[in-house]
């Protein structure tokens, strides 16, 4: 098996609320709505779509009713502070809630958290270190 992701599936309660999150509030554009499930444009990377969480749960031979931290963080990187600062922004604006202001992390970089809606958790990240990162823009 390789270190690949084919698509990034988040199991939601509200799908309305979901899809307006990211359309209307991170500006990203639905690709396929299927109904019980969306998929997002993806520019090239691993597409990124919801599905009704009782119904990926069940799909996956899970029970649906999690609680506290999953143990997933979603991770986005950019080429600068300001582009950090600029989606943050945008996500609580949109309704997230901030986990961690964007500021200097421990390591050196800069970033900060997010949860969305769903409550799932979004980790933005800039560093001036190397030049083989992984950048989503």
């Amino acid at each position: 098996m390789k270190a690949h992701v084919s698509s990034i599936l988040l199991g939601v309660r509200d799908m309305d609320r979901a899809k307006k999150f990211y359309t209307e509030g991170l500006g990203w554009t639905i690709e396929n709505d299927y109904g019980v499930s969306v998929f997002f444009a993806s520019d090239g990377a691993s597409p990124v779509g919801f599905y009704g969480r009782e119904g990926l749960a069940a799909q996956n031979g899970v029970d649906p009713e999690g609680s506290g931290f999953s143990g997933l963080v979603l991770t986005y990187v950019v080429r600068t502070e300001a582009r950090v600062d600029e989606i943050m922004a945008e996500a609580e604006k949109a309704g997230a809630t901030i986990l961690k202001p964007a500021g200097a992390l421990q390591w050196g970089g800069y970033g900060g958290t997010f949860a969305d809606p769903e409550g799932y958790v979004w980790s933005l990240g800039y560093s001036a270190q190397g030049s083989d990162q992984h950048y989503a823009e």
